[in-house]
Parts: C-alpha cells; sequence; structure tokens
C-alpha cells in the first residue's frame, strides 16, 4: 500500500500515518519472519548439502569396497575353478594309476614274462577299475591271449636238460673216436 492511495482514498494526513506506522510494523514482522525463515532454509539447506556430501563419501567408500569384494570373487572364482580342474586332473591321474597298479597286479598273478609287451596287445578301453577295486575285463583277455601268445606267459615248464654227468653230448663220430681209444 502506498500512500498516494490513501490520499486518493480522502484519509487525513494524520490517519495516513497511523496506517502507514501500522502496515510498517506488519511488514517489518513479515520480513523478521521471513529473515527467520529465510535462516531457517539456509540451516537446512547447508545440513542436507552437508549430508549429500557424507553420502557421497559413503558411496564413493561402498564402490570402491564393492570393486574390492568383486576383485576378490572374481579372485576366489579364479581359484575355486583352478582348484576344481586341479582336482578333476588329480582325481584322473590317480584313477589311471590304480588302473595300471591293479592291471601290473593281475598280469603278475598271470606269470606274464613281460608286461609291456602285453599291455601292447590290451584293449585298454575294455578294461575298467570298479568302486571295489577289481578289474573287469581283463581276464577274458588274459586267457584269450594264453591260448594264442602262450610263449609270453611262464608256465613254469621245465625242459629236460641232461648234460651226462659233465660228458658232451655222443655224437656218432664221437662215440667211434671214444671206442678206438678204449680199444673197443
Amino acid at each position: 500500500m502506498k500512500r498516494k492511495q490513501l490520499e486518493e482514498l480522502g484519509l487525513q494526513e494524520e490517519q495516513i500515518k497511523k496506517i502507514m506506522d501500522l502496515n510498517g510494523e506488519d511488514i517489518q514482522i513479515a520480513k523478521d519472519k521471513a529473515s527467520a525463515s529465510n535462516a531457517e532454509i539456509l540451516e537446512e539447506n547447508k545440513a542436507l548439502k552437508s549430508q549429500m556430501s557424507e553420502r557421497d563419501k559413503d558411496l564413493k567408500k561402498l564402490r570402491t569396497q564393492v570393486k574390492d569384494n568383486e576383485d576378490l570373487t572374481k579372485q576366489f572364482n579364479d581359484l575355486k575353478s583352478k582348484y576344481d580342474k586341479d582336482t578333476a586332473e588329480l582325481t584322473q591321474k590317480l584313477a589311471a594309476n590304480r588302473l595300471n597298479s591293479a592291471i601290473d597286479q593281475s598280469l603278475s598273478k598271470a606269470k606274464v614274462r613281460n608286461n609291456k609287451a602285453i599291455r601292447g596287445l590290451l584293449n585298454m578301453d575294455e578294461i575298467k577299475l570298479d568302486d571295489d577295486g577289481n578289474l573287469t575285463g581283463l581276464d577274458d583277455q588274459i586267457k584269450s591271449l594264453h591260448k594264442s601268445d602262450a610263449y609270453l606267459f611262464d608256465d613254469g615248464a621245465k625242459q629236460n636238460y641232461n648234460p651226462e654227468n659233465g660228458n658232451p653230448p655222443a655224437s656218432d663220430a664221437t662215440q667211434a673216436m671214444v671206442d678206438v681209444f678204449k680199444g673197443v
């Protein structure tokens, strides 16, 4: 409200002054309230900015932790897959060693003269080692090889060797000479 507007309404100077004083007081109260409210808003704004700054720091820290966690998780997964692969390889090698050992024992029981020679004749794909440690598919192959190639097995058969009491074996010519010397 302005003085000129009040004068146009036909108010006297004293009335205008009182109205203006009252209006000035209301304006001052409104300004004080606005100033206080403004200060509160500024303080709240400052607090919110501080909270946002703290939040940003926390997020940044969390990102690095998550990144570290992702790196650790990746390292863990890499190590786990390497462990699983190594375990599978070692299990396979151990199974192969067990199978080879069991085959060698069976071949020794069968009195094979040369394990390497016999192994070349065996169909290794048919030979399996079950959970109890028993071989399957080997006995039939050994029996078949014993029939077809008996010389590969030591059956304990001895040849009759009679050295004739240290004398060389007699041939017809030698016997004739021995007879001549004896005077026969």
